[in-house]
């Protein structure tokens, strides 16, 4: 009989080591969260997205796309670009002088959001390395009857870390009831966002 305990937390806790890092996409899930805007949407693209990009390491793709370098350097320029644009729309928001508090600022179209979440998502080359590249790596080490449920572990990861950061961000509501909050925030979202693209473009481009 399969263990299905110990390569389903094996998966899990691979998983949620590589997402909880301080990102792009996770700022921005934060952010809605925050805001209590088209929360589910988002959460559900971010796991369904992860849990798919996971699937597809577990299977072998990794391995596929590690061949293909010119694909790794157009997202690093186009991630860059995308990142570069929103740190510079996050600096430009904290020093507007009419700083947002919850629910005085426009809301964002559904569409919109989905759009903001599937750049971030999927023009990070880092979501492939991580996702496709080292999960896959690690579910090769698995006997390959407990693949499946690796992958099941580190999917369900994926999907509790996205829940928790957008459910979890009505709890400092409060706390961004200030518009110093908020222009605090968008500073270390500007300040993360610049240095990501600056770290794509660097990794990307020769020297």
């Amino acid at each position: 009989m399969v263990n299905a305990v110990t390569p389903f937390f094996t998966g899990f806790a691979l998983s949620a080591a590589l997402i909880m890092a301080i990102g792009a996409q996770n700022l921005f899930v934060l952010r809605q969260g925050l805001r209590q805007e088209h929360v589910g949407p988002v959460v559900l693209f971010c796991g369904s997205v992860d849990a798919l990009l996971i699937i597809a390491g577990v299977a072998g793709v990794g391995a596929f796309l590690a061949a293909i370098p010119q694909l790794t350097l157009a997202l690093s320029l186009g991630g860059a670009a995308f990142l570069g644009w929103y740190g510079v729309k996050a600096l430009r928001r904290m020093a507007a002088p009419d700083a947002m508090v919850v629910g005085d600022s426009a809301s964002v179209t559904l569409g919109r959001a989905l759009t903001a979440t599937a750049a971030f998502t999927l023009l990070n080359p880092h979501v492939y390395l991580d996702t496709v590249l080292l999960m896959g790596t690690a579910a090769s080490t698995q006997a390959s009857a407990v693949r499946p449920i690796f992958a099941a572990g580190a999917a369900t990861a994926s999907f509790t870390w996205f829940a928790a950061l957008g459910y979890g961000a009505r709890l400092l509501k409060p706390v961004f009831a200030r518009p110093t909050a908020w222009r605090v925030l968008d500073a270390f979202v500007g300040i993360v966002m610049l240095t990501l693209a600056a770290s794509l473009l660097l990794h990307a481009l020769p020297v």
